[in-house]
Order: structure tokens, then sequence, then C-alpha cells
């Protein structure tokens, strides 16, 4: 007799970029055509030196470094990410308006853990964070689509007409994943007023934040203006991450932006969960925001450069639509008479490139899955996109 599965675990999907990598277990691929993974966003070079020599320092002098912490976070941390917020949104954020997590990830989980249970209903854009809809599938809770057609840009009017006496949250991704787009800082603006009209949490997931456009000054200015207003606690709530910005992936470093009260109910989840967040992660955090501030400029304009190789090259490639592009990545719609899946398959084989199809991202049967996918190129630079490009161009189904 096999032991009992709770019925919701086995309702949801397998994570989908573990099932990419089993693409290509097994397989070799020449010298000289070597395998181009654009299927997952996450950086995998290692944090700059004097970040690696001050998390050296912290494990080798720091006696609290190896101890429990503070549930919320290092109280330092916390004090910046506030400071830094305040001045980047032209708002104003608290210190015990910010808690730190074991990335952006568990800070998804913990704050949808406050707002919402089994039977409730959290309204999500497609194509979505794959992630996202595991965790509420997981907790028994029914996702709503949010269908934000070609242009990528979810509607606040179409998003009212989803609002149901179940509904508790909706919840963004800017910049976005997996479409890349930018989304205007009106429309995150009608998604708040929608939001606290309605008496929902609006969860605004800007894990991408520091790779935005409009941080280096390009068109718009900051990206938002929702902690502008004084009462902005009441509604929204924020995510961040620590690992794109810095490299700190295996350090697990996230961050919510949200009332005082709310994060009091956060830090019965965490506690329970994992007790503290890692202290040499928080340590890494905190030096990379104090003294990487030109070092992270950099990183932003190399992305963008990508980001426009990415865009001329689509321009260029006969059959192929660029739907949306930014941050990490670029989202696209093939030519080709099959479903993404398989043709993601078939470029791995055919071309040696491992990206992610359309229907990880969108509801089971959707039709627009499957002429999707996605790029993540934050691990490929100008002349790898080239690459890219030229193989894609080559190919025939």
């Amino acid at each position: 007799m096999s032991l009992p599965l709770n019925p919701a675990f086995a309702a949801t999907e397998p994570p989908p970029v573990m099932e990419a990598r089993r693409w290509v277990e097994g397989k070799s691929f020449a010298v000289d055509r070597p395998l181009i993974n654009v299927s997952q966003a996450a950086p995998v070079d290692s944090p700059p030196l004097a970040l690696r020599e001050a998390l050296a320092d912290a494990a080798l002098n720091d006696p609290q470094a190896h101890l429990y912490g503070p549930v919320l976070g290092l109280p330092a941390l916390r004090e910046e990410i506030a400071l830094q917020f305040s001045a980047a949104y032209g708002g104003t954020i608290a210190p015990a308006q910010v808690a730190i997590t074991q990335g952006c990830n568990q800070a998804f989980c913990a704050i949808l853990a406050t707002l919402a249970g089994a039977g409730d209903e959290v309204i999500l854009p497609t194509p979505w964070y794959f992630n996202h809809k595991m965790w509420l599938d997981m907790q028994g809770i029914t996702t709503v689509p949010l269908d934000c057609g070609d242009g990528l840009i979810p509607s606040a009017e179409a998003a009212a007409a989803l609002i149901g006496p179940a509904t508790r949250a909706i919840v963004l991704v800017t910049p976005n994943n997996p479409g890349g787009v930018e989304y205007p800082a009106e429309t995150v603006a009608a998604f708040r007023d929608l939001a606290r009209a309605r008496g929902l949490a609006l969860v605004i997931d800007e894990t991408y934040r520091d790779f935005d456009s409009r941080h280096s000054g390009g068109p718009g200015g900051r990206p938002h203006d929702l902690f502008a207003a004084p009462d902005w606690d009441e509604t929204v709530i924020q995510l961040y991450s620590f690992s794109k910005a810095y490299r700190l992936t295996g350090h697990r470093v996230g961050a919510i932006v949200a009332a005082a009260a709310r994060l009091a109910e956060v830090e019965k989840f965490l506690d329970t969960v994992a007790i503290c967040p890692g202290q040499l992660g928080q340590i890494g955090a905190l030096w990379g925001m104090r003294n990487l501030r030109q070092w992270l400029a950099g990183e932003r304009d190399e992305i963008l450069a990508r980001r426009r190789a990415m865009t001329d090259g689509f321009a260029a490639l006969e059959g192929w639509r660029l739907l949306g592009c930014g941050a990490y990545f670029a989202y696209v719609e093939h030519p080709f008479d099959m479903a993404s899946d398989a043709l993601c398959k078939r470029l791995v084989d055919d071309c040696a490139i491992l990206m992610l199809p359309g229907t990880m991202f969108q509801p089971e049967g959707s039709a627009a899955g499957r002429r999707q996918i996605r790029i993540a190129f934050a691990n490929v630079d100008v002349a790898g996109i080239a690459e890219l490009f030229h193989r894609l161009a080559a190919f025939r189904p």
C-alpha cells in the first residue's frame, strides 16, 4: 500500500525548469556547437570579488553570522531597503514595513499564505510565472487567468470583470517573467485603484526591478509611484529578490514590503518554515546595496544591450514574432505547425538550443501557449545571441 498524497500536490504540475533539464540528460553536443541554454532566468556567474570577500570575512570573523537571527531579517538590511526604495520610488517606506525572506519565491508563498486559503481565488495575468501558479495549486487556491493578449500588458478593466466573492488578490510581475515587458506606471496605478476599491491585495513582484530600463534614466522615469500614497500599505504588497542583482542565487535572499501588521502574520509563516533567513546571504545583500551601485548599473547596461540584440534579431528572423522583451526575457511566437513543447524538444536535438515552451506559462490547453516560447538571455552575451539567431534561421522542422 502506498502512502497518502495530498491531492492538491498530485494536481500540481512538476517544476518546468527541472523538466526541461531532462530534455538534455544523456545528450552530448559538439565542441564547436555547444548547447545554448536559455531556459533559466538566473545568473550563473559568481558575485563580484569584493562581495565574495565580504561574505568570507563575515563567515570567518562574525560569530553572529552562524546563529539564528531575527525572523523578519537583519534590522540593518531592512533599514537599507526602506531607505533606498523610498528614494527610488519617491515614497515613504519604514523599516517596520520590510521583511527578509529566503528568496522571492518564499516571499510570495509567505504573503499568499496570509491572504488566501483553500477555496479562495487569486487573479494571475497570463502568461504567468509558473512557480506562482504552482504555489496556488498546492494550497487549493483557484487561479483565475487574466489574458494579456499579444501585447502582454494586463488590463485592470478586464481584471475587474473576473473579481468575485472569493477573490483575495491580484498578482502582477514587472518587469515581467516570462513576458519581459515593463508595465506602464498608468497600468500599475489602475490595478492599485481597482484593488483598493474592491478590498483586495495588489501583490507586485519586482524581482527584476534592477534591470528595468526606467531605472537607468529611460523613458517614463521611475516604474510607478505606488509608495507615494500615504496609505499605500492598505493595498500594496511588493516582493523583491537579491538573487539577480548581486548574483546571490544560492544564498536565497528576498524581501517583502508591506504593512507592519501584515508582516506580523508573515512572521508566523517564516518562523514555522525557516525560523529566519540565512545570515550570510543577508550580510552579502546589505554589503551589495551599500557598495555596488555603480557595478549594478553596469550589469543593467549589459542586460539592456542584450535586450537590443534580441529585439534586432527577431526583427530580422522571418516568421517569428517578438511579443515582449525586457529584463532577462524575450517572449516570442514561433511560425511552425507544431506545439511549442514539441518544438522546444526538437530545437535541443536539431539546434542545440534549450528554451521553455509557452505551454509552461499558460493554462492547460491554451492555444496561445502552443505558439509561444520564453527565451532567458541573462547568461548569453551579444555574440551568443547572434549565434542563437544563426541557428534559429537555419532550422527547418
